[in-house]
């Protein structure tokens, strides 16, 4: 009797539980899946799909087990309770996980871009040559001739151009021996061919300026080893890349190869070892250095009142951005403590040069060698004082390209240059032309001009490459010119409605141009091709973009249409 009423007791409390489990899955009185903050942000869709359901499955099957089984047989009820929850769970969760991973969401990210390490730019900036660089000149679609390159460099490594006071010059040889680091394979054959160039025609003075560096304990802003190297480099990557161009013929006359720089030995040094990697034991005779006396390399274009005001305007913004910086202030403070010096004495010192050179020696920073007995001293600068001053001139490129003055200035300033290389590159596009004629000896299919940072950066201003970097130590801009294998009649169409128009543009509807900094393809990135739609079977940019924009549309920012109106224009 008591064993009956047991039995009883417990079929009813299973069956109570049966039901209350189904009532509480039918009615959704439990959520079966996280909502909101609950969900992992990192779980899987389809885990949690079969998660749930083998927990939904285990709790259904183990109630409904439970109720038979207790009629059954408490153990036998819980194993088949067990094995059918199991499978009904993980059936369900399959389903749940497959049907989940159909409907992911892909989050769009808001975040501004990491901000420049300043050292590790500052690493950038020296452009060490101890790695493997990858150039991208040379490269064009197949079948396309190579016409004509036009070159641009800064100078290599140098010495620094200011000294700071109270504090031990960085001790650094200038003369060249191939087995100091960093060292090429090139350089002991260039020190011996530098020894010949006594053959060549020097323009001006430039006959008289050293060829080679030549001091133990450099001078200021002259040419380091490291410099020397960059641009052998630089030249031998060029040779590299234009060998199967066959740009120059193994004969080239005189007038195919032009040489132009300032009158620095840094730039003049720079250009002949950019120049031997490129054509190794080159012909002294057939070489004439040509020398422009702006850094500007504006020939007889250089008077323009209208580029000094806005040079003088740029200057105002840059002075009122540093002013405005209280930490460059308290850094530059801080130093002038250490060194013992007036702050007012160690501004006008710009430690940044000499900073940037022990940096990129590997040198450690100068420290205060003594001063008047009345001045507090000692010490070293740091790490962390560079970074800030490294910093503000990096916030200073930015503001620069938010206000834009610098860009009207570039845009005069570089004008007479991009002149000279578009009209070079149009003799030789026409002088390609079936029935067209080159001039006696040929057209200048290698132009290589010398330069400074300050020649570098208008002009990559003034082509609308305003994202590209300060220039670095060697850094390179090229022009290529190449010419198409043919032109569809309806793509001319397109062409013509794009470039030059007239009797002009039916010499260039073939040619095409690439623009390229440091070996990166920015052609794409310049105003005249920014907004160029790349055909198939034209990918490149079309000559006459070029032209136009050189010839009248780079004025547009300063409301002009022609260099002399832009430069002698009255405003109010």
């Amino acid at each position: 009797m008591l064993a009956r009423n047991r039995f009883i007791l417990l079929v009813l409390v299973a069956a109570v539980l049966a039901i209350v489990s189904l009532s509480v899955q039918f009615l959704h009185l439990m959520p079966t899946t996280p909502v909101g903050e609950e969900r992992g942000p990192q779980a899987p869709v389809k885990s949690q799909g079969r998660a749930q359901g083998l927990a939904q499955g285990r709790a259904q099957g183990l109630a409904q087990g439970r109720a038979q089984g207790l009629a059954q047989g408490r153990a036998q009820g819980q194993a088949q309770g067990r094995a059918q929850g199991l499978a009904q769970g993980r059936a369900q969760g399959q389903a749940q996980g497959q049907g989940k991973s159909r409907k992911r969401i892909i989050p769009v990210p808001h975040t501004d871009p990491p901000e420049l390490d300043p050292v590790y730019e500052a690493y950038g900036y020296c452009n060490t040559p101890n790695h493997t660089e990858q150039a991208w000149e040379g490269h064009s679609p197949a079948d396309y001739k190579l016409l004509a390159v036009q070159v641009m460099i800064r100078h290599g490594d140098r010495y620094p151009l200011y000294y700071i006071p109270k504090t031990k010059r960085p001790t650094i040889d200038c003369t060249l021996s191939p087995s100091r680091r960093p060292s090429h394979p090139l350089l002991s054959a260039f020190i011996s061919h530098m020894g010949q160039g006594g053959r060549g025609t020097w323009e001006s003075t430039l006959g008289s300026v050293p060829r080679l560096p030549n001091h133990s304990s450099c001078e200021m802003g002259e040419l380091t080893q490291t410099g020397v190297v960059q641009h052998l480099r630089n030249g031998q990557l060029l040779r590299q890349a234009y060998r199967r161009h066959k740009l120059l013929p193994p004969d080239w006359s005189p007038r195919q190869v032009w040489v132009e720089t300032t009158g620095k030995s840094r730039t003049l040094q720079s250009g002949l070892a950019l120049l031997y990697g490129l054509l190794p034991d080159f012909n002294w005779t057939k070489l004439t250095v040509r020398h422009q006396w702006s850094t500007l390399f504006c020939g007889p274009a250089c008077d323009c009142p209208a580029r000094n005001r806005y040079l003088e305007e740029e200057q105002r913004r840059q002075y009122r951005l540093r002013v405005a910086n209280g930490e460059l202030e308290r850094t530059y403070a801080d130093m002038a403590r250490t060194l013992g010096l007036p702050p007012r004495q160690l501004r006008a010192a710009n430690p940044i040069d000499s900073l940037l050179c022990h940096l990129c020696h590997g040198l450690p920073f100068p420290c205060a060698t003594g001063g008047d007995p009345g001045m507090p001293g000692g010490g070293c600068l740091t790490l962390g004082q560079f970074a800030v001053i490294r910093r503000q001139q990096l916030e200073d490129e930015a503001d620069r390209r938010r206000v834009g003055l610098y860009r009207r200035y570039a845009v005069l300033a570089a004008h007479p240059y991009l002149n000279r290389t578009a009209g070079r590159l149009e003799r030789m596009a026409r002088a390609s032309e079936p029935g067209g004629k080159a001039r006696p000896g040929g057209e200048e299919a290698f132009a290589l001009s010398s330069a400074h940072d300050v020649t570098v950066a208008p002009l990559l201003s003034a082509l609308g490459l305003e994202e590209a970097r300060f220039p670095r130590f060697a850094a390179r801009v090229v022009f290529e010119l190449w010419k198409s294998p043919g032109t569809a009649p309806g793509q001319r169409k397109r062409q013509d409605a794009g470039g030059v128009k007239g009797r002009k543009a039916k010499g260039n509807r073939d040619a095409f141009l690439r623009v390229l900094y440091n070996g990166e393809d920015v052609t794409f990135q310049t105003a005249f091709c920014r907004s160029h739609e790349r055909y198939p079977t034209q990918p490149l940019c079309p000559l006459g973009n070029f032209l136009s924009f050189v010839r009248r549309d780079m004025f547009s920012v300063v409301n002009a249409t022609s260099y002399h109106e832009a430069c002698y224009r009255r405003t109010g």
